[in-house]
C-alpha cells in the first residue's frame, strides 16, 4: 500500500533532501550570487527564480525514475544504451560530471577556508587539510542517513546567517525583490554571471545524486521533500544575492564581510564567515559523493562492486577530493575559480538535461504512469533550450576570446536557433518513446 504523507513523514522527507540544497548553496553560490549582487544589483534576481523553478522540475524527475524503476538514472542510461556504444557513451558522461565536482570540490575547500579567515588567524594551510579531513571522515563511514542529517544542520545554520543579513539590510523591500524576479533582462556584462547563477544552483551531479539515494518513498513524500527543500535553499540564495547589494566595491568576500559590518553593525561580518563556511564544507561532501554516486549508478552495470563502502566507491570520491585539495594547496584564488567552476558544470547541463529528458520519457523503462505528461515535457524541454542557448552562447564567447582572429563575437540569433534545433530532435525522440 502506497505511505500516506504526514506531517512528520513530510518533515523527515524536508530533512533528507536537503542534501541537495546543501549541495548547490556552497561557496559558488555565494560567491556568483553575491557577486551578481554587487554588481547588478537585484536585475538577476529573475535568473534565480527560474533555476529554482528548473531545479524542482528536474530533480523532482531524476528522483521519480528511481522511484518507477528501482534503478538510478545512471543504471536507466546505462539500460538505454547498452553494448560497446552504450559503454562509451556511460564513461563520457561519467567523465564529464566528475570533472564538474572536480571543478566545484576545488571551489568548495576554497570557499569554506575562506569563510574561517574571516574570522580565524590560523594559517591557511591547517584549516584547508583540517576541513579536508572532516569531509573525508564524513565521506569514509558511508552512510548517506547520517551524511543528510548532518547537512541537514549545516544547511539551517547557512540560512540563518544569510537570510538574517539579507532581513536587516533596508535597501531593498520585500515588494521589489519579488518584481525582479520577473523582469528578464541581461545587463551589459552580465551573461557569465547568468549562466553562472543557473549553473550553481541547477547542478548537473545533483541529478545523479537524487535519483541515486531516492528509494525507499513514496512519490508523495518526495514530491513534498524535494520541493519545499529546493525552495528553501532557492531563499537562501536569493538572500545572498541581496546581502551582495551591500558591496560598493570590488567583490570579495572580505569586502562583502567588511559592507555587512559596515551596514548592518560590527560583528555582523561573522553572520559572512560563518554562512560562507557552512556552505563549504556541506559542498565539500556532498560534490565527490554526488560523483561516486554517479560512477554507481553509469559504471555498476560492468559488474564491478559500487557499494558505499567498496573500494571503487571510495576511489571516486578520494580522487575529487584530492583534486581540490591539490587547487587549495596551490593557493588559488578562490573568486575566479568559482565563478569558472560554474560556468564549466553550466555548459555541462544541457548535455545532462537532455539525458534526463529521454529517460523519464522512455515506456520501455518506465510504466506510462511514471513518464511525463505533457505539461512536465513542455518545462523540461524549455530549460533545456535556455541552458542550451546559455551553454552554447558561452562556449562561442571563451572561443572568440581564445581565438579572436578565426572566430567572432557570437550570433545570437545563430546561437538561439541551433538551440531550439537541438530542443526538436529531442521533443521528437520524446514523442517516438511515447507512441
Amino acid at each position: 500500500m502506497p505511505k500516506t504523507l504526514t506531517f512528520r513523514r513530510g518533515l523527515s522527507s524536508v530533512l533528507f533532501w536537503s542534501i541537495i540544497s546543501a549541495a548547490f548553496i556552497g561557496p559558488g553560490t555565494v560567491a556568483t550570487a553575491a557577486k551578481a549582487g554587487a554588481s547588478f544589483q537585484l536585475q538577476l534576481c529573475w535568473a534565480l527564480a527560474f533555476s529554482i523553478l528548473a531545479t524542482i522540475v528536474l530533480q523532482e524527475a531524476a528522483a521519480r525514475i528511481t522511484l518507477a524503476s528501482g534503478k538510478s538514472l545512471g543504471a536507466i542510461v546505462a539500460a538505454q544504451y547498452p553494448a560497446v556504444l552504450g559503454k562509451r557513451i556511460r564513461w563520457a558522461l561519467f567523465l564529464a560530471v566528475a570533472f564538474g565536482c572536480a571543478a566545484y570540490q576545488a571551489g568548495n575547500l576554497l570557499g569554506a577556508v575562506s569563510g574561517l579567515m574571516l574570522v580565524s588567524s590560523v594559517p591557511y594551510e591547517v584549516l584547508l587539510l583540517s576541513i579536508g579531513g572532516i569531509s573525508i571522515g564524513l565521506l569514509w563511514q558511508g552512510s548517506t542517513q547520517n551524511i543528510t542529517r548532518l547537512l541537514a544542520i549545516v544547511v539551517a545554520i547557512m540560512g540563518f546567517a544569510f537570510i538574517g543579513t539579507a532581513i536587516f539590510q533596508h535597501d531593498y523591500s520585500l515588494e521589489q525583490v519579488a518584481l525582479n524576479t520577473l523582469n528578464v533582462s541581461i545587463p551589459e556584462g552580465g551573461s557569465l554571471l547568468v549562466i553562472g547563477l543557473i549553473g550553481t544552483t541547477i547542478v548537473p551531479y545533483n541529478l545523479f545524486l537524487a535519483s541515486g539515494i531516492s528509494q525507499g518513498q513514496s512519490l508523495s513524500e518526495m514530491r513534498w521533500g524535494i520541493s519545499l527543500a529546493i525552495l528553501i535553499g532557492g531563499i537562501i540564495s536569493i538572500a545572498i544575492l541581496i546581502t551582495g547589494t551591500q558591496v560598493e566595491e570590488t567583490f570579495t568576500f572580505e569586502a562583502l564581510s567588511d559592507a555587512v559590518e559596515q551596514k548592518l553593525g560590527a560583528h555582523t561580518g561573522l553572520l559572512v564567515a560563518f554562512g560562507l563556511f557552512a556552505a563549504g564544507l556541506s559542498s565539500a561532501v556532498t560534490a565527490p559523493f554526488a560523483a561516486a554516486i554517479t560512477a554507481r549508478g553509469l559504471l555498476e552495470a560492468d559488474g564491478v562492486n559500487w557499494s558505499p563502502r567498496s573500494r571503487n566507491f571510495r576511489l571516486v570520491w578520494a580522487i575529487i577530493m584530492g583534486i581540490g585539495l591539490l587547487f587549495g594547496l596551490l593557493n588559488v584564488k578562490p573568486i575566479p575559480a568559482i565563478i569558472l567552476a560554474q560556468a564549466i558544470n553550466g555548459i555541462l547541463l544541457p548535455l545532462v538535461v537532455a539525458f534526463l529528458v529521454l529517460a523519464i520519457n522512455d515506456r520501455r523503462l518506465l510504466a506510462a504512469q511514471y513518464t511525463n505528461v505533457a505539461w512536465q515535457n513542455l518545462l523540461a524541454l524549455l530549460i533545456f533550450t535556455i541552458t542550451c542557448f546559455l551553454g552554447v552562447n558561452n562556449l562561442w564567447k571563451a572561443a572568440s576570446a581564445t581565438f579572436p582572429d578565426w572566430i567572432g563575437e557570437p550570433y545570437l540569433l545563430a546561437n538561439l536557433g541551433l538551440s531550439l534545433g537541438i530542443t526538436f530532435v529531442i521533443a521528437w525522440k520524446v514523442y517516438s518513446q511515447q507512441r
